[in-house]
């Protein structure tokens, strides 16, 4: 923050006269040009819709007259002369062309007089006129530091008003403190007070309810899907070298501040290919379980939209969100659907723009996100995809072992309610040769069937009989599966 406040301030002096500040927080965009302009020795205006322009900023202030139209408000900070001028959210206001025009005079003027017209929100667009009297900041939000010492002065604060148990580890500690990011500080307080208020503590539970804060800021922007994960890596059978990768990756994703003072960047991601029905999916589900991070998942059909434009802004909003509520986990299922036109210009070239954004993306992006891709069909993704650097590593996920698939026999058995003893897994590990941990699920599936319509106990009899009538993926489409497995023989790592 104090960076972004140098920069600011020294954008100001040197007579920049309009400045967009992208921030989702425009309670701290206007706090940090209040204390620039007192910095400075020039007023402070701050307008909003519904409160006008008011000299001071504050909701006591008096509101100057007649200035709750932006046109007006704009026109009146054209007549004050100098001064530091913050409207919130004006962006929408600027497709009126008298609107942009007051703008575009009140540029003009601070560009020869000490003062400044400061726009706050997010994704601001502004007219052509404007353009080149603009310059555009981004508002980083809170650090991680900030969070652990708002945790800090809150509990020290109700600690000298009443008795307060912290029974916190340091694990839990740096959970919550992870958790809180994406909130604002204002709203990250608040919550700290009510978990605070309810027991008179902070305890493990608070972490989850925190988590479940910024699941419900999630999920009003509506492009991104704020997933539960209900189990870790245990759930998961086989895929021996992906999880020896994750858990050593473990630790610098749970605190990632010490990671950092270790010299350690947050882990960008991993793509996994694969066989159908293997367990990509479900292992995407058991990081963000193991690691204790939110999981959200990006479904690419929420991104496209009819109107010119607006399919990149909503994956430039999807991205932004997961960046503001890291550290998370964000899945993309099956990449190949939602980038497979990539190249073609029958769709107007939306898919070539949006791969092209995306890329960029996972090359710089600033949050701590974790990104967990999933393809089946590697042939339909573009080459640019595959080159290292966009993620940490490629695993091929292959059909399982058979030591795998005893242990998703007795996985899926005990998930419901079967004794795995009472049967022969051995057996029925043999007899699934070929078979993914889906095809197994729903062979055990079909028998559960069997034995509630025969009122029998389910037994390793009526197990085969469904494996048998069973016709796998890997008989059906060999050839293909064939051609995946010589492909990633050279270029992946085997997960297993």
């Amino acid at each position: 923050m104090d960076d972004i406040r140098s920069h600011l301030e020294l954008l100001i002096r040197a007579r920049y006269a309009l400045i967009v500040l992208d921030t989702a927080d425009p309670d701290a965009a206007d706090q940090l040009v209040r204390e620039i302009a007192a910095s400075l020795s020039l007023p402070f205006f701050s307008w909003t819709r519904s409160r006008g322009l008011r000299r001071g900023g504050a909701a006591t202030d008096p509101v100057i007259e007649d200035t709750f139209e932006p046109a007006r408000a704009l026109l009146a900070a054209e007549r004050e002369g100098a001064g530091c001028f913050v409207f919130r959210e004006l962006g929408p206001f600027l497709d009126d062309p008298l609107v942009a025009s007051h703008a575009f005079d009140v540029a003009e003027r601070f560009a020869v007089r000490r003062g400044v017209l400061v726009i706050t929100g997010h994704d601001v667009r502004l007219p052509d006129a404007l353009r080149p009297h603009a310059t555009t900041l981004r508002l980083p939000p809170p650090t991680w530091e900030q969070y652990r010492a708002l945790v800090e002065r809150v509990t020290r604060e109700w600690s000298a008003r009443m008795p307060v148990a912290v029974e916190l580890t340091q694990q839990e500690r740096a959970r919550l403190i992870n958790n809180l990011a994406g909130l604002t500080l204002l709203e990250a307080e608040k919550i700290i007070n009510r978990c605070i208020i309810e027991d008179n503590a902070l305890r493990a539970g608070d972490v989850e309810r925190v988590a479940t804060a910024k699941r419900q800021a999630v999920q009003q922007d509506g492009l991104l899907e704020f997933c539960a994960v209900e189990q870790d890596m245990r759930g998961v059978a086989g895929l021996a070298a992906l999880k020896a990768w994750l858990a050593k990756r473990r630790l610098a994703a749970t605190d990632p501040e010490r990671a950092t003072r270790f010299g350690l960047p947050f882990p960008k991601g991993v793509l996994l290919l694969g066989v159908p029905g293997c367990g990509k999916s479900l292992s995407a589900k058991a990081v963000a379980s193991e690691w204790g991070l939110p999981l959200l998942r990006l479904d690419p059909a929420t991104l496209y939209d009819k109107y010119i434009g607006d399919t990149e802004k909503n994956l430039r909003r999807a991205l932004a969100t997961a960046e503001r509520v890291a550290p998370v986990v964000l899945w993309i299922d099956e990449l190949e659907k939602a980038f497979a036109s990539a190249g073609r210009e029958d769709d107007g070239g939306v898919s070539n723009r949006i791969f092209g954004s995306f890329l960029t993306w996972l090359q710089e992006r600033r949050g701590d996100v974790f990104v967990v891709a999933t393809s089946n069909d590697v042939a339909k993704l573009p080459p640019e995809f595959i080159r290292k650097g966009r993620f940490d590593e490629i695993f091929f996920v292959d059909l399982p072992t058979r030591e795998a698939r005893r242990g998703i026999l007795a996985i899926h058995l005990a998930k419901r309610r079967q004794d795995p003893a009472t049967l022969d897994l051995d057996a029925l590990a043999a007899a699934t040769d070929g078979f993914s941990g889906a095809e197994i699920e729903e062979a055990i599936v079909g028998s559960l069937y069997t034995a509630f319509e025969q009122e029998t106990p389910l037994s390793t009899p009526l197990v085969l009989e469904e494996v048998a009538r069973t016709r796998p993926l890997s008989r059906t489409m060999g050839e293909r599966l064939d051609a995946l497995r010589a492909w990633a023989r050279e270029r992946t790592v085997m997960a297993e």
